[in-house]
C-alpha cells in the first residue's frame, strides 16, 4: 500500500514541525535583538538561579553550534551554546532558565522526567530498530515484524509523550524564577513567552507525528489480521 488514510494526517504533522522550527528561529532571533533590563548574560541568569535553589555543584559549560542547548542529568551539567551563554538577551536568558529548570526538576525527582530517564535507553534503541521491522513486515508482507515493530515504536512514542509534560514544566518554572529572583521584569515576560512556546510547539509536532504513525501502523496490522 503506497499511500494510507493515516498519512494525510502525518503529512499535516510534518507540516506543523517545519513551521515550529521556522517559528523557533525567527523568535529567537527577534528577541535575542533585544536586552534585558538587568543586562544578565544567560550564564549569569543560569548561575544565579541554581545558586539560589542549591544546586552549586551543577556547573555550565559553553558549547559550539546554534539552539544546542541542553541539560546533561548524568553529569550534572548545562551546556549553552555561545549566543546563550554570552548573550544578554531575553531570548538569551530564556533558553538558559529553560535548561536550568531541567536541573531542579532533576534535583526534586519530578516523576515525568525521572520517568523520561527511565525509559530513554529503550525508547533509543526502539526508535532505530521499529522502522526496519515496518519495512520488513511491508515488503515481506508478514505481520509479526509489523506488531514486533509496533511494540518497539510504541516505547519511542511513550518518550515523546512524556517529553511534553517535562518540557513545559521547565518553561513554567523558568518563567516564575526569573520573575520571583527579579532577572525578569513583568513586561519583559511576552518575550521570554513567545520564545518558550515556539520551542514546546516542536515537540508538540514531533509527539503528534509520532502517533500518527503509531496509528497507521496498528490500522494496518489489524486490517491485515482481518484479511487473513
Amino acid at each position: 500500500m503506497l499511500f494510507h488514510p493515516m498519512d494525510i494526517f502525518i503529512f499535516i504533522a510534518l507540516g506543523i514541525s517545519i513551521w515550529a522550527q521556522f517559528r523557533v528561529k525567527g523568535n529567537f532571533n527577534k528577541w535575542a535583538e533585544v536586552s534585558t533590563k538587568t543586562r544578565m548574560s544567560g550564564a549569569e541568569v543560569a548561575r544565579k538561579i541554581l545558586d539560589d535553589n542549591g544546586l552549586e555543584a551543577v556547573s555550565i559549560e559553553v558549547v559550539s553550534g546554534k539552539l544546542s542547548d541542553h541539560y546533561d542529568p548524568m553529569n550534572k551539567v548545562i551546556r549553552l551554546s555561545e549566543e546563550v551563554y554570552y548573550g544578554c538577551s531575553i531570548a538569551s536568558v530564556s533558553v538558559a532558565s529553560h535548561e536550568v529548570g531541567h536541573a531542579i526538576q532533576h534535583q526534586q525527582s519530578y516523576k515525568a522526567l525521572v520517568i523520561r530517564h527511565k525509559i530513554f535507553p529503550l525508547a533509543n534503541l526502539a526508535s532505530g530498530i521499529a522502522p526496519f521491522m515496518f519495512l520488513g513486515g511491508m515488503l515481506l508482507q508478514q505481520l509479526s515484524l509489523i506488531g514486533v515493530g509496533i511494540l518497539f515504536f510504541s516505547a519511542a512514542v511513550a518518550f515523546q509523550l512524556i517529553t511534553l509534560p517535562v518540557e513545559f514544566d521547565a518553561s513554567k518554572r523558568a518563567r516564575n524564577l526569573m520573575l520571583s529572583q527579579g532577572i525578569l521584569y513583568s513586561d519583559e515576560e511576552r518575550g521570554v513567552k513567545k520564545v518558550l512556546n515556539a520551542a514546546a510547539l516542536t515537540y508538540v509536532a514531533a509527539t503528534l507525528m509520532a502517533v500518527f504513525e503509531l496509528a497507521k501502523f496498528v490500522m494496518i496490522f489489524f486490517q491485515g489480521q482481518e484479511e487473513e
